[in-house]
């Protein structure tokens, strides 16, 4: 590659390094050419080479270690998640295979924080625990809060490979319309880590769903425990341009994205 004039030149080399590892040339892991390799790939000092790797390494594409070199990082495939969706959905557009592990599947007297989400005052409530897989690596836990009048057209399916989106909505018309989330840091519990193949006390991204269907009737509470290392979100605000000559303030909410790892062969 020949650098071009009217554009600086750490950018172009950091373009070059971007298309290379978006095309495979390097795989997960493997090292980048040394400082001094670029510098006279493309005839540019050290300094130049530096800036090119830094815009790299803050756009997640590599890792350095000092005195070892640049890595390539694991990639992420970004997906929307201003659609309500679920998980085979968010994987499946993350270049993902979603598969699930029922761990817990059993009736329980509901929580006191449970029973208010739900808004129920039965005694006994459905709760299902999942450990969520994307190519076969955990990403995600998830302990799940139903009624029994919900809970009851799940028997009989395959919790391990059917989503509740996909039972409840194409075998019994039941859509699944608005969701409330919430989403906090949370430290991981034993039950949690061991699920996940983190340490116990790690911290995770907690996002808690409460999903609704006509008429507002609540059809399940959860709690989803990501780990951090695998998904990540981004958010967009696009500002309108009116608002400038009304003196409006804030920026509507664009888009907002989780971003998922997508190697298979990458080490947990």
């Amino acid at each position: 590659m020949t650098l071009e004039s009217g554009r600086p030149r750490h950018e172009q080399i950091s373009d070059w390094l971007r298309d290379q590892i978006d095309d495979g040339a390097y795989d997960i892991d493997e090292k980048l050419p040394s400082e001094k390799e670029l510098g006279e790939r493309f005839d540019v000092s050290r300094v130049t080479v530096r800036r090119a790797l830094q815009t790299l390494e803050n756009e997640d594409y590599i890792y350095r270690r000092q005195g070892l070199g640049s890595f390539v990082k694991e990639q992420r495939a970004a997906q929307g998640l201003v659609r309500l969706t679920d998980f085979a959905q968010d994987m499946a557009q993350a270049g993902l295979e979603a598969r699930s592990e029922v761990e817990h599947h059993a009736p329980e007297t509901p929580p006191p924080d449970v029973a208010v989400h739900l808004e129920t005052d039965e005694q006994k409530v459905m709760r299902l625990d999942r450990l969520r897989l994307g190519d076969d690596r955990p990403v995600a836990f998830d302990r799940t809060w139903l009624p029994m009048f919900y809970a009851q057209l799940l028997e009989g399916h395959d919790l391990e490979h059917e989503t509740i989106y996909q039972i409840l909505e194409t075998e019994y018309d039941i859509p699944i319309l608005r969701g409330h989330y919430r989403i906090s840091a949370a430290n991981a519990d034993a039950a949690v880590a061991k699920a996940l193949g983190v340490e116990s006390g790690e911290a995770l991204l907690l996002i808690e769903r409460l999903s609704l269907t006509e008429g507002d009737k609540r059809v399940y509470y959860q709690r989803r425990y990501y780990r951090s290392d695998r998904v990540a979100y981004e958010l967009e605000l696009a500002r309108d341009p009116s608002s400038r000559a009304t003196g409006e303030h804030g920026m509507p909410l664009h888009d907002f994205e989780p971003v998922f790892e997508t190697d298979a062969d990458a080490e947990s």
